[in-house]
């Protein structure tokens, strides 16, 4: 699932998979969670949202069940950003 960069609140990401209704959410804190059954319409909102965070609060958080997510694995590969930034 490809995440979207922002800096609203807590939220640090968003990623939307439109197959499985799926909105995945990165917060601040590094930890991801599935919000299960998200229309599109609504992911379309939210994202495009000037304050993802209200958004987010007032209409996702507590109407949509979820799940912990697990950081996607990149394998083995090194990002070769890491050592300037570490």
């Amino acid at each position: 699932m490809e995440m979207k960069r922002i800096n609203s609140g807590k939220l640090r990401a968003l990623g939307y998979d439109a197959k499985s209704r799926t909105l995945r959410i990165e917060f601040d804190d590094g930890s991801l969670k599935d919000y299960l059954g998200v229309g599109e319409q609504m992911w379309r909102r939210l994202s495009g949202s000037s304050s993802a965070w209200s958004y987010f609060r007032d209409n996702i958080e507590e109407e949509f069940a979820c799940r912990k997510a697990a950081p996607a694995q990149s394998g083995n590969k090194p990002n070769p950003l890491d050592d300037l930034f570490k």
